[in-house]
């Protein structure tokens, strides 16, 4: 149905084992509910998921049991003031105590004596004393505790008394408190499970999940709760007729079942539970409910998964990009901030390939934004063929990558790209928040782009690469996917410096009819916008003790640039760029941006002459359907392409001599591109 894309996903994060559950049948097995299914096939009208007929029968049971838990409440509070109702005379025979015992049991249960039950108090106040005892319970109120000291008569009718002195020494104020509406649905829930209603696998599993969640949940409460018994004990002592309550108690932990220790452990157990459980209890409407089980099947997918991602979901707060600066991006973007982007530029994500042969590559909808694409292809291929330490045969292997493999690869590109624009010191990155943050104004043209846009700062490599894993699919599959890096990428440089790279600062970063600027890809490739390709910076003289400076590339660079423009001697790319620390090219040939790139890093470390070498090419807007691979042999003897009509040799070709002069380029059975 609908979720099948979903749990493909959870497959592929967290792959299935043997233990796994893979269909309905085996979870009925497992969950102790055939009996519940097959009644339920029977009704008229059957419900159609588990969950719904759990979810009913617990509903059922639930109003069914409400009476029972009254009952155990009041049989609980009985058995209170029977082990309560004990001989205090100190001075009886253990026969005499025995029928004392005897006498006091069957009162407790005699409506006509003195002694009461507190339901049947009418004059019961809201804030009364009451005797606790060892497990720190309530157990009765003051005037029964006045009945039970000073009204009990013995076999000759004369009462045995003992002074107000001596009764207040054991009791405490205690205001008369009414238990929250869910602790009382969690106390008798846990009644439930202890009567075995909710026998079988739900009901330990309950327990184990109870028991996983107390040492992280309720360590505090448990310590509250030894505070309040420690003060109480305290305050025991220090009240005179302290022996008189200790006889007290321990004629009542004798009489009793349990011993005083396991009381209070089951009580503290109770407790416990009550806040685990009214902490997790799901509030459910049933009539919002629409659910529907799934395929029993589903497909295998390849075992990789993403880091977590709570840090960066926690540490960080979005920034609005407010009017001011949405201008200044369409200054140094267009040119004008009455100027829109175009469809090429906000309908372009990063999506990959789905051919076989391809899936490393991302494809390219409409001309416009091929300079973004190519030089974030680029850094992908280096993570996936280089950042491991593996054979050129195996490097081949890695340009089938899975589908999670390709995604963490874009995350560590774009995360690299960006860090390189903020110096290493900070990045930002651009998220489309869906709604809009300010409105367009005489000096703004609005279009529904910058005017959604909130930013995230970040002052580390790691927070960086998961905050893009948390937005990833705003790059891959949205729509504003390259604009979205392109703006982060300026927004880490900043504006101003983004400008004072360039010769001129007029200079745009999208150029006409919406193509890449050589400024925008020095920008992704090497962290600054600079407008030119060769070593260094070089001054030109303009006369009248004038000179003009054009800034060019400042170290080697992990990506390297082929340009057709040196081949008609337009401009010189520099060493830094021609010779790269990866083999891995993009190429600017006829206004158009691609990848070319080798296996074998020694391409970069050997002598060019006397090799023979295969490289790899990549165009993501030429609707490649297949791998194009060509041999480049470099060696004296290699044919001069020089008396070749210029009008039949590819492009491709023109560029990769800029690097490997007169090579010869075999297309191995593939049409070369003109």
């Amino acid at each position: 149905m609908g979720l099948k894309r979903t749990i493909a996903c959870m497959d592929e994060e967290h792959p299935r084992t043997q233990s796994s559950i893979n269909n309905r049948s085996h979870l009925r097995q497992v969950l102790h509910i055939e009996d519940l299914y097959r009644a339920n096939k029977v009704r008229s009208s059957p419900l159609r998921t588990l969950l719904e007929i759990i979810v009913k029968y617990h509903i059922e049971v639930h109003n069914d049991d409400k009476m029972a838990c009254r009952s155990d409440e009041t049989d609980s509070l009985q058995s209170a003031f029977v082990i309560s109702s004990l001989d205090l005379s100190p001075t009886k025979t253990p026969s005499q105590k025995n029928e004392s015992n005897l006498e006091h049991s069957t009162i407790s249960f005699d409506s006509g004596d003195r002694i009461k039950l507190r339901s049947q108090d009418k004059e019961v106040s809201t804030s009364q004393m009451a005797v606790f005892s060892l497990d720190g319970e309530r157990l009765m109120g003051h005037s029964e505790t006045k009945s039970w000291l000073c009204g009990s008569a013995d076999e000759n009718g004369q009462s045995n008394t003992t002074s107000m002195h001596d009764n207040s020494c054991f009791t405490m104020n205690e205001p008369e408190k009414k238990p929250p509406v869910n602790e009382l649905i969690q106390r008798r829930q846990l009644n439930r499970v202890r009567r075995g209603m909710m026998a079988g696998p739900i009901t330990s599993t309950i327990q184990e999940s109870t028991k996983q969640r107390q040492s992280r949940k309720v360590g505090v409460p448990q310590l509250l709760f030894r505070n309040e018994e420690e003060e109480l004990r305290q305050s025991r002592n220090e009240l005179p007729g302290n022996s008189l309550q200790q006889k007290v108690l321990e004629k009542s932990s004798s009489s009793a079942t349990e011993t005083p220790k396991n009381l209070e452990k089951d009580r503290q157990d109770r407790n416990n539970r009550r806040i685990v459980m009214s902490k997790t209890q799901p509030s459910m409407i049933l009539s919002e409910m629409v659910l529907d089980d799934i395929d029993d099947e589903l497909p295998e997918i390849p075992k990789m998964s993403f880091e977590n991602t709570a840090t960066a979901r926690s540490s960080h707060t979005p920034r609005p990009i407010d009017r001011h600066t949405a201008s200044e991006l369409k200054l140094v973007l267009l040119g004008s901030s009455l100027k829109c982007f175009t469809p090429e530029w906000i309908n372009q994500g990063f999506t990959f390939s789905e051919m076989h042969d391809l899936r490393y590559g991302m494809v390219q909808k409409k001309a416009g934004p091929c300079g973004v694409l190519a030089s974030i292809q680029a850094f992908i291929l280096k993570k996936l063929l280089f950042e491991s330490k593996t054979s050129c045969n195996a490097r081949l292997q890695h340009l089938r990558p899975s589908n999670a493999t390709r995604r963490k690869c874009l995350v560590l590109a774009m995360a690299e790209v960006l860090w390189r624009a903020g110096e290493e010191k900070q990045a930002t990155v651009a998220i489309n928040t869906g709604r809009t943050l300010f409105t367009s104004s005489r000096h703004y043209k609005s279009e529904g782009v910058l005017e959604k846009i909130s930013c995230f700062t970040v002052d580390s490599i790691t927070d960086l690469q998961l905050l893009l894993e948390q937005h990833i699919e705003q790059f891959e599959t949205g729509e504003l996917g390259c604009l979205l890096l392109t703006i982060s990428a300026v927004l880490s440089r900043s504006v101003d410096k983004t400008r004072e790279d360039m010769d001129e600062v007029t200079t745009t970063l999208i150029g006409a009819h919406g193509y890449c600027t050589q400024e925008l890809v020095n920008l992704l490739l090497v962290g600054q916008a600079v407008s030119n390709v060769f070593d260094g910076n070089m001054e030109l003289d303009s006369g009248n003790t004038s000179s003009t400076l054009l800034k060019g590339i400042k170290a080697h660079c992990n990506i390297g640039l082929l340009s057709l423009f040196e081949h008609y001697n337009v401009f010189k790319v520099g060493d830094y760029l021609k010779n790269p620390l990866f083999p891995i090219w993009v190429v600017c040939s006829e206004s158009h941006f691609s990848v070319l790139f080798g296996l074998q890093g020694e391409l970069i470390t050997n002598p060019d002459k006397g090799l023979e070498f295969d490289l790899y090419y990549y165009d993501g807007l030429a609707n490649q359907q297949e791998e194009i691979r060509l041999t480049i042999s470099v060696s004296k003897s290699s044919v001069s392409c020089q008396n070749v009509d210029g009008d039949l040799i590819p492009p491709l070709e023109l560029c990769i001599r800029t690097r490997w002069k007169d090579a010869l380029v075999r297309w191995n059975d593939t049409e070369p591109i003109l």
